[in-house]
């Protein structure tokens, strides 16, 4: 299949699971000889059942409007704009052009990735599970960005930007480059940690600017666009600094010298939707802070989880008031020299012998046993989320923000996470206790409601669609396992898991194991077709739709 008919696959799927233009609504399934088409007005879609988040995907790249068979995405996109709403086609002009460069994109990793799998087993191995510590823990990163987002389907586009840009500075061609450093006056600038800053941080005099002005980095990416002319007084070097690679999330770039220090950039591109932009928020980095702070209270009053939750330290940041003028400097833990650390986004990448990651992962660690691996991840990772919804919170810590870090000190295999990026939870107020204190350190008010809808919501959207179902479908899409088995085990899991709650389980028993439909979230529509006003979505990254429940398949024990 050519990069353009899996495109075109993708967002057919999408178009359909969002019910754009009604095409799942008013869509009524018709036998043909070459299968079931969905036919909704004047569209007719070839479809196959599904399951994962919407009961049909297309299943062949193409569209039927009023008996004529679209085959390319362009002509496809340009007849759904001419039947949604007038006030919607600026939107669905929009994503025609992301689609666009979707495309190319694609088209430069199929003839990039050869040569790039080939540098990292040059560097660190042809077995994924010899990739141990904090520098080779960016390959996984690496081998995750080839990866398709399990729900938004142009996901490896990024706005705006050239093949040399990502050539350049992408995560999937594991570049190393320079930094550049942007000069303040001290007053403009609010920081936030305390301690001195890394040796490798440069002074204004270092770098050849007047003394006694703070400096931050700024991304080669985003120094283009004259971050200098946004703060009175401010001075750019014209002279980069200190070599960084790119992590999956790419505006995050690791130093190449001390890995374990990351560093959280603004950058003036977009992912996952035109306006899912990725600039930093100043108010997005006191509560990435605030959220460290309230899962170490949540561990120290469960002392299970300690040593086996891990997180990543995110008390220091600073910005000058603008979204392309910001900093976190986050710290991994201490002590995973030795450990293999892989975001879950790559568990399911291919390694650079052709093998997946999970396979080699099981070899050393599983004993083989892809199951035993899975299963153990299902066991730590449920008892950790229904936990703190048992508290009154749920976490936006999808598949790139929790990594599975494994060793074996005195030859057992120990199975831990760690979690970063913990600005985007939902809270419970009428539920949090003791923990409300907390409340107050936090900036973004929609984090807080007094229901549970908002974290049910959220903990089926990322803990069971992205970090456990999505494993699932793709280990038997690969085939490890039957569907059947490895949605078991899901089942189990989190069943066991709520159990233990009590009465505190109940809505995570009627709203996701036993609920006859899951909300499922809208990318598409959210982050690029609609506009906020006529979407209504508070969140981009928080709107949704609805989808069949895959727990309550025929064959999953209940």
């Amino acid at each position: 299949m050519t990069e353009a008919e899996s495109l075109t696959l993708r967002v057919l799927s999408a178009l359909l699971r969002e019910d754009v233009v009604a095409l799942r609504s008013a869509g009524v399934p018709e036998q043909r000889t070459d299968g079931t088409w969905l036919r909704s007005g004047t569209l007719a879609l070839p479809v196959a059942e599904d399951g994962y988040q919407s009961e049909y995907a297309a299943r062949l790249p193409l569209l039927e409007s009023e008996g004529h068979r679209l085959t390319t995405l362009p002509e496809i996109l340009g007849r759904v704009a001419e039947l949604a709403d007038p006030r919607d086609r600026p939107g669905h002009l929009d994503f025609a052009e992301e689609c666009r460069q979707t495309l190319a994109t694609m088209r430069l990793h199929s003839a990039s990735r050869a040569e790039v799998l080939a540098r990292l087993a040059d560097r660190y191995g042809p077995d994924t599970a010899d990739w141990t510590g904090p520098a080779a823990s960016l390959a996984f990163d690496t081998l995750a960005a080839y990866l398709d987002h399990p729900v938004y389907p142009t996901a490896r586009g990024r706005s705006g930007l050239t093949d040399d840009q990502l050539r350049r500075y992408a995560p999937e061609f594991h570049p190393t480059f320079a930094l550049r450093w942007l000069a303040v006056p001290e007053r403009l600038l609010t920081v936030h940690g305390t301690g001195p800053l890394p040796s490798w941080w440069p002074s204004s005099r270092q770098l050849g600017l007047r003394p006694g002005l703070a400096v931050l980095p700024v991304h080669p990416l985003t120094a283009d666009h004259h971050p200098e002319r946004l703060v009175p007084g401010a001075a750019l070097a014209e002279a980069p600094r200190l070599d960084v690679l790119p992590t999956l999330s790419m505006r995050t770039v690791a130093v190449a010298g001390d890995p374990s220090c990351h560093l959280k950039l603004p950058l003036a591109t977009a992912t996952l939707g035109l306006r899912n932009r990725r600039t930093i928020k100043p108010g997005t980095l006191a509560d990435g802070a605030a959220g460290q702070r309230l899962l170490a209270a949540v561990v120290a009053r469960e002392p299970r989880f300690a040593g086996r939750i891990l997180h990543a330290d995110e008390q220091r940041w600073a910005h000058a008031g603008h979204e392309l003028l910001a900093v976190l400097l986050r710290r991994c833990p201490t002590g995973l020299s030795g450990a293999v650390t892989v975001p879950l986004a790559a568990l399911t990448a291919t390694a650079p012998d052709g093998r997946l990651v999970v396979d080699q992962l099981a070899d050393r660690f599983h004993g083989g046993a892809v199951l035993d691996l899975y299963r153990d991840l299902l066991t730590l990772l449920l008892d950790w989320q229904t936990t703190l919804f048992g508290y009154g919170i749920a976490l936006e810590s999808h598949q790139q923000n929790t990594s599975l870090v494994l060793d074996r000190p005195g030859g057992r295999t120990r199975l831990r996470l760690l979690l970063k990026d913990n600005d985007g939870p939902r809270v419970n107020t009428a539920r949090i206790g003791e923990l409300g204190r907390f409340v107050r350190e936090f900036d973004d008010r929609r984090i807080f409601g007094e229901d549970d809808l908002a974290l049910t919501d959220l903990f089926t959207t990322i803990t069971a669609h992205l970090c456990t179902a999505a494993p699932a479908f793709a280990l038997a899409a690969h085939g490890r396992a039957p569907l059947d088995q490895t949605l078991g085990l899901l089942r189990t899991a989190l069943t066991e898991a709520v159990d233990r709650l009590g009465a505190a389980g109940e809505p995570l028993r009627t709203r996701l194991l036993d609920a006859e439909r899951l909300p499922v979230k809208a990318m598409v529509t959210a982050g690029t077709l609609l506009s906020k006003e006529r979407s209504g979505a508070a969140d981009i990254n928080k709107h949704y739709t609805t989808g069949p429940n895959y727990l309550r398949r025929p064959g999953i024990q209940r």
